[in-house]
């Protein structure tokens, strides 16, 4: 529920449009940050940091840094749009 003061228990149509629009972005945001948290990881995995041994070659090519670009990019489209 939103904080802002209903009258007669109805919002207004823009109100509606607004908070939807706030939730798009909000979850385009959380996708741009597991896009960096998914190139992150995988950049530490190169490194070695959670082991010995280097990532095998179908997590290069499925789900190191085409996925987090990948996400960053759906989650830029999501985050940067504007009102309707």
């Amino acid at each position: 529920m939103s904080s802002r003061s209903k009258k007669n228990n109805e919002e207004s149509p823009v109100a509606n449009s607004w908070d939807q629009h706030r939730r798009i972005v909000h979850i385009g945001q959380a996708v741009m940050l597991a896009g960096v948290l998914v190139a992150a990881s995988h950049w530490l995995a190169h490194l070695e940091a959670f082991g010995p041994g280097q990532p095998p070659g179908w997590l290069d090519l499925a789900a190191g840094y085409p996925m987090g670009a990948t996400l960053l990019i759906v989650g830029g489209m999501l985050a940067g749009r504007r009102q309707t």
